[in-house]
């Protein structure tokens, strides 16, 4: 700065204007200091204020920072695959449910909010007994979190092993609880009233879901027995997956498919969006599976590598397997192998190494279109194979954890060891029991929402509006306007063609 030049403190207009002319007249090296200053001076003046911190509070700070930050992006992950629910669900189904389908995946995350705010947190995660949380409705008690173990002070001790807040925790596990709800959609597509689907969801979620969470994450009677799921095979999926098993048999198959002792094939009207909805479930499974630790460590890299290991066994062994069965590589059943292997690996992610993650994402692959045809056989019409996907594999991944699971990996004293690994069947056995345990509680508490809902509201839609299409009947409004759609309810030709699949070579559209 020339030294004949002196500022005027008259008015703060002025002394920015000559600041201004100040520094114009600098050199361009002298102008890029400025900024580097300013932080210079800021950062003395913050360790000014932070002098009385010692080095390990500081650290301690800086950890449950940076576990904050990685458990909100991970949420943000989960709560992201509801995109891809829909997507996936949408292009599965048929032009005239569009509507629908994308309204019921929408508002089913609003509702699982606000249902596992109010009840269905306090009854996983609250402290009470074996069988379920009595403590924390509408996030509410004694709560010292991010304090973890004997430093806890608060009604959500089963969450003390984790050193982030309170908050934080609750924007975890409410992407997990509004996952599951999301499942049972897809199974129940194109013939449910809306507004059926909309109280089961509230009910799933506040009560259904949290009751056998409790068991397993909430410290309950299957935890303490030595259950595991790292990620929720069992927790999220199976209980979905159930769910939907029971809803789909209630509400019985759609018109058209199933005729003159054959299956008729009911062809999703857009691929390209199931296809996407596919890749953004893969990518939001990384918020899934790695974010389920609630802590920035080095796990998170084996257990996303773990991860994507297994969905990509699952997707070329479905691949070949469809290819093998049906003739052709059918493109909605590679989409549903993937999801398979990523499902099964959820239980085992953090346990086992990568060649098991192959193993198990492989038979995952192979059993998903086995069930989807098994499920045809018996006519229960899953437009998606959300059963096949969700049920079916939540419980194989739940077993696979009781045969690979490695201490030599995981490194917990007291954490579960496989049949493979010298545990014996021990661990198996209490898979086992905890698969049988929780699915006959979410049979049993589904059967009673679902036969309670139908008793009252009636289940299904009217015959006409289910051949028009849902979207007229229940919304009044078409996904794509002016386009001509079948109403008639058949389509393609009549053959072995399983739900969840595109159809078979040669079929006609039933948009």
């Amino acid at each position: 700065m020339p030294r004949n030049r002196q500022l005027n403190l008259s008015s703060p207009a002025t002394l920015f204007e000559q600041i201004k002319t100040c520094v114009k007249q600098l050199s361009p090296s002298w102008q890029a200091c400025i900024p580097l200053a300013c932080i210079l001076v800021l950062a003395c003046a913050f360790s000014a204020t932070a002098q009385d911190v010692s080095p390990e509070e500081a650290v301690a700070e800086l950890r449950v920072g940076l576990d904050t930050l990685w458990v909100v992006v991970a949420s943000i992950l989960v709560i992201f695959m509801n995109a891809g629910f829909c997507m996936l669900e949408t292009g599965f189904c048929r032009q005239k449910n569009a509507v629908n389908v994308l309204a019921k995946n929408l508002i089913v995350f609003a509702l699982a909010t606000i249902a596992f705010w109010a009840i269905g947190f306090g009854l996983m995660f609250g402290d009470g007994n074996g069988f379920v949380g009595l403590n924390g409705f509408f996030l509410t008690g004694a709560d010292n979190s991010p304090a973890t173990g004997d430093a806890y002070q608060g009604v959500f001790g089963s969450l003390n092993w984790t050193g982030i807040p309170l908050t934080v925790k609750f924007l975890f596990q409410v992407a997990f609880a509004g996952t599951a709800a999301t499942i049972v959609s897809g199974a129940v597509a194109e013939r449910i009233k809306f507004v059926d689907f909309l109280i089961f969801s509230l009910l799933l979620v506040g009560i259904a879901y949290p009751i056998t969470g409790h068991w397993i994450w909430g410290g309950g009677w299957l935890y303490e027995f030595g259950f595991w799921d790292f990620a929720g095979s069992t927790v999220v999926h199976m209980v979905g997956g159930w769910a939907a098993l029971m809803g789909a048999a209630l509400l019985g198959p759609r018109i058209g498919r199933y005729q003159d002792g054959g299956t008729t094939a009911l062809p999703g009207h857009n691929m390209s969006i199931a296809t996407l909805g596919c890749l953004i479930l893969w990518i939001g499974w990384f918020g899934f599976n790695p974010g389920s630790v609630m802590a920035v460590n080095a796990s998170i890299g084996h257990i996303a590598l773990t991860t994507n290991l297994a969905g990509a066994a699952g997707g070329i062994a479905a691949t070949i397997t469809s290819w093998i069965l049906s003739g052709k590589p059918d493109l909605s059943m590679i989409i549903n192998g993937i999801l398979a292997g990523l499902v099964a690996v959820t239980a085992s992610c953090a346990f086992v190494g990568y060649v098991p993650a192959l193993i198990i994402g492989t038979i995952g692959g192979i059993l998903v279109v086995f069930a989807v045809y098994f499920f045809d056989s018996i006519k229960i019409d899953d437009p998606v194979g959300a059963t096949s996907v969700h049920l079916v594999n939540g419980a194989w991944g739940t077993l696979a954890l009781g045969l690979f699971a490695n201490p030599a990996i995981h490194g917990i004293e007291e954490g579960p060891v496989g049949l493979f690994y010298g545990g014996g069947i021990n661990q198996l056995f209490i898979q086992l029991v905890g698969i049988l345990a929780v699915g006959g509680m979410t049979v049993l508490l589904s059967t009673i929402f679902w036969l309670a809902l139908k008793a009252t509201l009636g289940l299904r839609v009217t015959e006409e509006e289910e051949l028009i299409g849902l979207d007229i009947g229940e919304h009044g409004m078409e996904a794509y306007s002016g386009f001509i759609k079948d109403t008639s309810g058949m389509a393609g030709n009549t053959a072995n063609v399983p739900s969840g699949s595109t159809g078979i070579a040669g079929s006609s559209p039933n948009l």
